[in-house]
């Protein structure tokens, strides 16, 4: 094997935790899951016992609720997860300096350069040796799959749960990779799934067999990276611990405490939303110069649109602006809204040299930027409502909202692939 890369996954990460921290729940059907009162009722995760009924990550707890009476849902703690994925991090970065983290229970290792050696022999030795120090030292367990690229690596420690080490090599991916369903494939979602269904394509296999000019005919660029990806042909580096992962964009979304009915319900989000965005891009020191929004009707029928900015920003009253302007343009109100989000992509540094215009006041630009610092530092020092925009003070229950304290973990993406 020219490389030996890991990729570690906590089982059932939060779930596990909260049972740890309550083991009175072991062996009940336990889910970790929002507030059912303020329509946030998602299950973020569950134990096996609640996956036995059927009960499934990202279904609605009313859902999950009817498929097991019994389960129990607990509600979701981030600094108790937090504090569990450095100290993962910590026993990872033991055998490599290059631990690269793909939200907060996953992790590639590459063990290339180490002192020991490399090879699946070796990449087998240290993965269970990961898998009982885990167990030990951290009290969950985590599977693990040895390759020598980061997809099937990947892919590796999703085929057995949990605690188990899986190991692919160049001379059985074929007969362990390619008969798994098209969808297991890392960067291909439902949409993708959708499509290579229209298209015939079940299989792992079938989309290395397919035509690459073809696949980049269906899916651009991304189809292109499906067929390597699905042939083992993934060269993309494991990043050393401490260097920091490009942002490639800061967002918000939420499911609001009650439909949206008109635009003027969805104003109201899109600022508080906009708000949150804004201010975590000017403690990034960045610039989005693409607005992208997200809406899921009642129905839960989902789409996204973006538009590009004439000048990048990171005011929150440019970025709710344009996302109300994609929102007249791209949504003729069928039914109303479950849930919007805001997104602002395609970014730069602030500070980055900019095209002036004669037809923009440039002296109201300036202070609309100093103002919504000068709300950063008061919302730091006294809370997030203790300033808020007379907008978001006329409806209670969508201007109270807090999405920048709701919403603070985001996976980071692979691949560019959605």
């Amino acid at each position: 094997m020219s490389r030996t890369v890991l990729h570690a996954d906590l089982n059932n990460c939060y779930a596990s935790i909260e049972m740890l921290h309550h083991p009175k729940l072991r062996g009940h059907p336990v889910a970790v899951g929002g507030s059912a009162e303020e329509r946030r009722g998602i299950i973020l995760a569950r134990n096996y016992e609640a996956r036995a009924y059927g009960v499934k990550v990202g279904q609605a707890l009313w859902e999950a609720r009817a498929k097991c009476p019994e389960l129990i849902v607990v509600p979701p703690d981030y600094d108790k997860y937090l504090r569990f994925s450095r100290k993962f991090r910590g026993i990872l970065a033991d055998y490599s300096p290059q631990v690269e983290p793909f939200g907060l229970d996953e992790s590639w290792v590459d063990i290339s350069g180490s002192a020991r050696g490399s090879g699946e022999k070796l990449g087998e030795k240290i993965a269970d040796e990961i898998r009982e120090r885990v167990k030990f030292e951290l009290g969950v367990t985590v599977s693990v799959g040895v390759s020598w690229n980061k997809v099937f690596a990947k892919l590796g420690s999703d085929i057995r749960k949990p605690d188990a080490t899986t190991v692919i090599t160049e001379d059985n991916f074929r007969d362990v990779v390619w008969p798994l369903p098209a969808a297991d494939l890392l960067g291909v979602g439902r949409a993708t799934q959708g499509k290579f269904a229209r298209y015939g394509v079940r299989t792992i296999g079938d989309i290395a067999n397919c035509d690459a000019e073809l696949l980049k005919l269906w899916f651009g660029k991304c189809g292109a990276s499906l067929w390597a990806y699905a042939n083992g042909r993934d060269s993309s580096p494991v990043t050393e611990t401490g260097d920091e992962a490009v942002v490639k964009s800061v967002g918000n979304s939420t499911t609001t405490p009650r439909d949206l009915e008109n635009e003027h319900d969805c104003h109201i989000v899109f600022q508080n939303l906009s708000e949150s965005v804004a201010e975590r891009m000017r403690e990034l020191g960045l610039q989005a110069k693409t607005v992208e929004i997200s809406l899921r009707r009642n129905d839960l029928a989902s789409f996204t649109r973006q538009t590009a900015l004439r000048d990048p920003t990171h005011i929150s009253t440019e970025l709710c602006a344009a996302a109300m302007k994609l929102l007249r343009e791209n949504y003729r109100w069928e039914r109303p809204l479950r849930s919007i989000g805001v997104r602002g992509t395609n970014l730069i540094p602030i500070g980055q040299p900019r095209q002036l215009t004669l037809f923009e006041d440039e002296v109201k630009r300036g202070k609309s930027e100093r103002l919504e610092y000068a709300i950063d530092d008061i919302r730091r020092r006294f809370g997030h409502h203790a300033i808020d925009r007379a907008l978001l003070r006329l409806d209670d229950k969508l201007g109270r909202l807090n999405p920048k304290s709701d919403h603070a973990i985001h996976s980071i993406g692979f691949g560019g692939i959605q």
